[in-house]
């Protein structure tokens, strides 16, 4: 069931966007599997809330946002959305390395009249981005991300990652590669899920 502008705490023109985006995300997944068909019922309450508390756990401003491993555009496309009318909020990039899930998201981008640069490769492979915000959901563990996050990220950049309830076990595990800060925000739309913001990555 579609949420309402109002619940998502959204202008009334950002909402049309999100409701397009959400169609197309309907209208393409049988084709290309975007999201698990079980979930397609759920697309506001599962992924689009989720991506917007994600958005709003970052910075007020930004030069560049990179959303790793877009997939859907969850969160990319609805970041993409969100900072659309906002003049400090300016580069958005998807990076994804499946070239269907790619050309989905530049139809979203284009259908939804928002800005941002979708690349076609591998995170591990592309040069380094100089990124305020990376940001990841359901794409590895902790570990792994925060590999990529030292890549990308500009000197005192934030990294946000949604996570679920083993997530405490994957912040432990990571310490043994990683020195970083970090905090948990709770998930509104998963008990025992986490948003986890985090700073100051550093190989051990």
């Amino acid at each position: 069931m579609a949420l309402t502008g109002d619940e998502l705490n959204v202008s009334r023109e950002t909402f049309e966007r999100l409701r397009v985006y959400v169609s197309l995300i309907e209208k393409w997944t049988p084709k290309i599997n975007l999201i698990a068909k079980s979930t397609v019922p759920h697309i506001w309450s599962r992924h689009v809330m989720d991506s917007v508390q994600l958005y709003k756990a970052g910075p007020e401003k930004f030069d560049l946002w990179v959303d790793m491993g877009s997939g859907a555009g969850f969160p990319g496309v609805v970041v993409a959305i969100l900072a659309h009318d906002e003049p400090d909020q300016k580069g958005v990039m998807l990076v994804e390395s499946d070239q269907r899930k790619a050309a989905f998201l530049r139809a979203a981008l284009r259908e939804t009249g928002v800005a941002g640069t979708v690349v076609p490769e591998r995170i591990e492979a592309l040069s380094p981005q100089g990124a305020n915000v990376v940001s990841a959901r359901a794409l590895a563990d902790l570990t792994t991300l925060l590999s990529f996050a030292d890549r990308h990220l500009a000197s005192g950049g934030v990294a946000l990652f949604s996570k679920g309830a083993h997530w405490q076990k994957e912040v432990q595990e990571a310490k043994l590669a990683w020195s970083f800060s970090y905090e948990a925000l709770k998930s509104e739309t998963d008990e025992g899920a986490v948003m986890l913001r985090i700073g100051e990555i550093t190989r051990v």
